[in-house]
């Protein structure tokens, strides 16, 4: 599993004009499922977001999780994150599971984080356009 969390002012997500998920505050997080991913891999990879602490204490360090900064979470199922292009200009996407497993293990893994979060989410396989303001910025790349 591979997730791009992106510290964020605001973030939405539309799906033909119409916007389908929006938070303020918070994580935009590009999910990747592998192929080899289990159900125990996405509850280690959302207990890790959960515990991830980017957000700015009194003291102006990165020293505050989520929760503790009131933020919410906007997922993205992106399986491009698994484009590889070792050898050739075209990526191969074999290692992005396939959309069944995928799409099982990216609804699980958004309602084990929405029993610390408020979660809202991009609709899984469709075109979508996704508007985010950085904040900082502060990107992470977790891989599980």
């Amino acid at each position: 599993m591979r997730v791009v969390v992106e510290r964020t002012r605001d973030a939405k997500v539309s799906v033909s004009n119409q916007v389908i998920g929006k938070i303020d505050h918070g994580y935009l997080l590009y999910v990747g499922i592998h192929v080899n991913d289990t159900v125990d891999v996405i509850k280690k990879m959302a207990e890790k977001i959960h515990n991830l602490r980017v957000f700015e204490d009194e003291q102006g360090k990165m020293n505050l999780n989520l929760e503790q900064a009131q933020g919410s979470i906007l997922a993205i199922s992106q399986f491009t994150l698994y484009g590889d292009t070792k050898g050739n200009n075209r990526p191969s996407f074999i290692e992005a599971a396939r959309p069944e497993l995928a799409e099982s293990l990216y609804n699980q893994f958004c309602e084990y984080l929405k029993k610390y979060h408020h979660v809202e989410k991009g609709l899984f396989g469709a075109d979508m356009q996704i508007t985010a303001t950085n904040d900082g910025p502060v990107t992470i790349i977790i891989e599980m």
